[in-house]
């Protein structure tokens, strides 16, 4: 039989042609079977149509909205209002893929993306939501950031480079990146620097703003397969960004004050009445804005109007870090004790410690990212000493530690050493 035994001549066991010098031949390495280059490649372009196919995303096995801000909670603390935002808003994704995908659209209605625009402070949690969301999805997820993009011509990254990421996520599979979600980040850096149209381009502003319209509406768009600049000769994928969902966020610095201006009804004169806000209802003021707020800080009508939800994030008081430094999955005090007990040293926080930790943090007006840098700087020195350092230690952090006015040294973490 062609194929098999030890013949001197080789066939290929699929097509049944000899190898010879335009048909190279491989042989199974559990038996005398052979298949040719040219079988491979028909085998290979077989496997990928089946795995471009569309295949309907059974909704049973979707976590509903309820268990998506389950998840979050346990990485992220507060914000309720914007998971819940987040969860209905992939929820609904899920949905349109499914029904798109099965083509069970009742009548001529067609379900349409809602695209999410997150608003907060720094600090307030916008990029980890994103990132932590990404954990429990089924489709491919991307975050790009807005602030290397300039409009096409000019020196930076293309608005179709934000695609590429997605493709990247999805391995690839230009079909699967079309069903994915993208989170773009600093959606605000790329405001117009005023409310007026410039005389001149504004090309990482303005004019990245025009490029991104059809790209979250819905487009064709050619992505060069290795990023950076489009060339005339060169190969491009093709993607189709109808079905992507789009959520942007940004710090948007100021937008508080054009709020709290439109807001305000104090008058000039006798008799005015000026309202003053405590520090509190400002941080609410962000849930109030308006399209005319985003068109005054330099966001254009037509990206806001491709953006139909937004969603304001409260900037974190003193409990919320306190919960931060403690309570989540992956909270900071839980990762460098991780990293401690490597160097075979059992570290710990008290109470007070933990407390004067959130009210630097309070101080610096850096949100949740600047606790990070703080309990850095206070383990610094002893993470500098402590791997020189033979044996099982023990370090308490107390308040003291965190004010730098007690500067424990490796060798008094010593156990032994304090048991002799």
């Amino acid at each position: 039989m062609r194929g098999f035994g030890k013949s001197e001549q080789q066939f290929c066991a699929f097509c049944g042609r000899p190898a010879d010098g335009s048909r190279r031949v491989v042989k199974s390495p559990t038996s005398d079977v052979y298949i040719c280059e040219n079988c491979v490649a028909a085998c290979q372009t077989v496997l990928n149509d089946e795995r471009h196919s569309i295949t309907p995303i059974n909704m049973e096995d979707v976590p509903s909205p309820k268990e998506f801000k389950e998840y979050l909670d346990q990485y992220v603390v507060g914000q309720d209002y914007a998971k819940k935002v987040l969860s209905v808003a992939v929820y609904n994704h899920y949905k349109q893929l499914s029904i798109k995908a099965s083509g069970q659209s009742k009548g001529d209605i067609k379900l349409e993306k809602s695209n999410v625009l997150l608003l907060g402070p720094t600090g307030s949690g916008k990029t980890l939501l994103a990132k932590t969301l990404a954990q429990k999805l089924k489709v491919p997820f991307a975050i790009a950031d807005a602030t290397t993009l300039t409009e096409a011509g000019y020196v930076g990254e293309d608005v179709e480079n934000v695609l590429l990421k997605l493709i990247n996520a999805a391995d690839g599979d230009v079909s699967a990146a079309e069903r994915g979600i993208i989170f773009i980040d600093e959606i605000d850096k790329i405001g117009r620097k005023g409310e007026n149209t410039s005389i001149t381009r504004d090309v990482s502003g303005e004019g990245v703003q025009q490029a991104l319209l059809k790209i979250l509406e819905g487009t064709h768009a050619s992505v060069p397969p290795q990023g950076g600049r489009k060339h005339p000769n060169q190969e491009m994928i093709d993607i189709d960004t109808t079905n992507i969902l789009f959520v942007c966020g940004g710090a948007f610095v100021g937008l508080d004050k054009i709020i709290e201006q439109r807001l305000s009804s104090s008058s000039i004169g006798f008799g005015a009445t000026g309202t003053h806000r405590s520090e509190e209802s400002s941080m609410e003021l962000l849930s109030q804005v308006t399209s005319d707020d985003l068109v005054k800080f330099g966001i254009i009508p037509e990206l806001i109007g491709r953006l139909p939800i937004t969603c304001a994030l409260k900037e974190l008081d003193r409990d919320d870090l306190l919960r931060i430094l403690t309570e989540p999955k992956n909270a900071i005090t839980k990762q460098f004790e991780a990293s401690f007990a490597i160097d075979d040293v059992e570290l710990s926080f008290d109470d007070d410690a933990i407390a004067e930790i959130a009210d630097i943090a309070i101080k610096s007006k850096t949100g949740a990212r600047g606790l990070r840098s703080i309990v850095e700087k206070v383990l610094l020195d002893i993470m500098f000493e402590i791997p020189s350092v033979k044996g099982k230690k023990k370090l308490v952090i107390t308040k003291d530690i965190v004010n730098q006015k007690v500067i424990p040294t490796a060798e008094s973490l010593l156990i032994d050493q304090k048991t002799a």
